[in-house]
């Protein structure tokens, strides 16, 4: 066993981050606003209802300018992960089987990258980072035919849509195994893609007190230039401020953090008393949820829900099991 001590660490910062190309302004703008309408593809769900409004985000120009600073998928913040007890032994995988290059081209802030970083770090893969400009994206400029993220390169091979890079790795390192999903791991699976992804939006920016919270997080672990930075944050804040009522309205949502409470609760009660989904270990469904929470636990929606719900318990279950990230220098 290993043991981790110590106050939440924050994920450190991209070692360097690089200017964008020049392009007119109107260009940047695009390409922020593209960059923030998509996280990842996801099967199970339309373009449309990934995370952002795609129809007249805002009223007004300045509202539209400050949503098109939004880089990445800045729907989470990157949030510092404490691990206070001991971490119990990772899941081991066999070394025949274990991949020997990986390397994620991600958003630090994207909820379904920390999805398949949840995967990697559970089943202790090593795995190296690169933190993709969302403006230029020159870092996947060799990927012509798929231009989001995460796109995880295992072993020269190229893995897009987080859900099958999950169902891909898993077959991979488990190839003696039929490894079959039962049905309620499946619908708790599509539960998190389809339904919890969409509620934590307008928790994270309800107020412009939290939207800032928020920002600062992104643009301090984003691949942004200094420019781009000062202007996510602020400009970027202000107009995910009112984006977040849309969404409230989109997802018929009248209460944010009633919603969230909710949620997290319908998650508890479907452990129906069990450490884990899975059982006594966690199963993809866990993973999942775990993935796309633990970017947004120690803000202040995450802490309140913790504070306010029964997940606090499991969640530091899946902080033990899943231990720290097994992440390299690239």
């Amino acid at each position: 066993m290993r043991r981790a001590i110590g106050l939440a660490a924050v994920y450190r910062a991209v070692e360097g981050v690089s200017a964008a190309p020049a392009v007119t302004g109107n260009s940047i703008h695009q390409r922020l606003f593209q960059a923030a309408l998509f996280s990842t593809n996801n099967n199970n769900a339309s373009p449309r209802s990934h995370w952002f409004y795609n129809n007249r985000i805002a009223e007004s120009q300045s509202a539209r300018v400050g949503a098109h600073a939004v880089a990445g998928t800045m729907l989470f913040s990157v949030a510092a992960t404490t691990f206070v007890e001991e971490v119990h032994a990772k899941e081991p995988v066999q070394s025949k089987f274990r991949p020997n290059d990986v390397v994620l081209y991600q958003y630090e802030a994207c909820p379904f990258c920390n999805k398949v970083k949840a995967f990697l770090d559970y089943y202790d893969i090593p795995y190296k980072i690169v933190e993709v400009n969302p403006i230029s994206k020159k870092e996947i400029k060799w990927s012509e035919d798929y231009k989001k993220v995460p796109i995880l390169m295992v072993d020269g091979e190229k893995m897009v849509d987080s859900s099958e890079i999950v169902n891909k790795l898993a077959k991979k390192i488990h190839p003696d195994e039929v490894v079959l999903e039962d049905g309620e791991e499946k619908k708790w699976r599509s539960w998190v893609d389809n339904h919890l992804v969409h509620i934590l939006s307008p928790n994270i920016y309800r107020s412009t007190s939290e939207a800032l919270e928020s920002f600062e997080y992104i643009t301090s672990h984003g691949n942004f230039s200094f420019t781009e930075r000062l202007t996510a944050k602020y400009a970027g804040a202000a107009a995910m401020y009112f984006v977040s009522k849309k969404l409230k309205k989109k997802y018929n949502i009248t209460d944010e953090r009633a919603s969230l409470y909710e949620a997290a609760e319908t998650w508890v009660d479907a452990l129906n008393g069990r450490d884990f989904l899975g059982g006594t270990k966690p199963n993809l469904a866990d993973l999942a949820v775990y993935g796309v929470l633990r970017p947004i636990r120690y803000l202040k929606s995450g802490r309140d829900m913790v504070e306010h719900t029964r997940i606090g318990d499991w969640y530091s279950r899946m902080e033990s099991a899943v231990g720290v990230p097994s992440k390299i220098s690239a």
